[in-house]
């Protein structure tokens, strides 16, 4: 495995003691996903810059959130679902809403388990989901601007989580009580 270093302040290369400032200034801390991406700070200012725009597209809290977690959830990320899920309990996400997508589980909102089913599609398929499906999805409330939203997020999220399968990188303190397999995973061990 290669070793990758939680960078700080003081270790991060030319341009990453800035962002990790804004790290601290969002989050309260670096958070380690955060000290790992420094390492290339051209990689987490275009991570923190997806993160700012994610949040402003017309996607509501909760459903940022499931789209976050479903993504989490299929690419198996050890340390992306529990930050996730520690930021959606912040974030007032139901926790019916959390577990689901933590465990896989049908969600107890229609219109949120459409979200899923479609992101799921986008994920799985590398954004070659038939017009059917589409429709689906826009048939459950959704707009084409909300289907680009996804993408958006899917962008994220691969930033983040192949980062922390690369790195390994260690689960934040606040998070370790989040910790979590893959349903699959568990279930074959």
């Amino acid at each position: 495995m290669t070793d990758f270093q939680l960078h700080t302040q003081e270790t991060a290369p030319d341009g990453g003691p800035a962002l990790l400032d804004n790290s601290i200034k969002a989050f309260g801390m670096i958070p380690g996903l955060h000290a790992v991406m420094a390492e290339s700070p051209e990689h987490l200012e275009a991570y923190q810059k997806l993160h700012e725009l994610f949040q402003k597209t017309s996607l509501s809290t909760v459903e940022q959130n499931v789209v976050w977690l479903t993504i989490n959830v299929e690419h198996e990320c050890h340390y992306c679902v529990p930050a996730h899920t520690g930021i959606a309990h912040m974030q007032k996400v139901p926790n019916d809403v959390i577990e689901a997508l933590r465990n896989k589980t049908p969600l107890p909102d229609p219109r949120l388990e459409a979200l899923r089913d479609f992101t799921l599609k986008v994920v799985r398929q590398r954004g070659f989901v038939d017009d059917a499906d589409v429709q689906i999805f826009l048939d459950a409330g959704f707009t084409k601007r909300n289907v680009l939203d996804i993408v958006l997020g899917l962008a994220q999220k691969v930033m983040s989580n192949y980062v922390n399968h690369l790195a390994q990188t260690p689960i934040d303190a606040p998070f370790q009580k989040f910790a979590w397999t893959a349903p699959d995973r568990a279930a074959a061990e």
